[in-house]
């Protein structure tokens, strides 16, 4: 079984193609409350795990949302 891409549940979750690495939470319009809730729901989703409530508020930037998901044994 293939391991869901990171990367790619970003991209598509916020319909950004360029400099994902970089980004933070409203750095594009995609990345607001709405499109945060989406890529969350799109991550649970591919990992099978459920955020807690305060991981889902820290989780401001690709970056950072590599380090709340390790904290859930996900490597990505």
């Amino acid at each position: 079984m293939k391991k869901p891409d990171y990367k790619k549940i970003f991209s598509s979750s916020l319909n950004v193609k360029k400099n994902i690495e970089k980004l933070k939470y409203n750095d594009v319009p995609e990345w607001d409350s709405v499109g945060h809730m989406a890529l969350i729901s799109a991550l649970e989703e591919a990992y099978k795990i459920s955020f807690e409530t305060d991981d889902i508020i820290e989780f401001s930037s690709y970056k950072k949302g590599k380090e709340i998901l390790k904290k859930y044994k996900v490597n990505v």
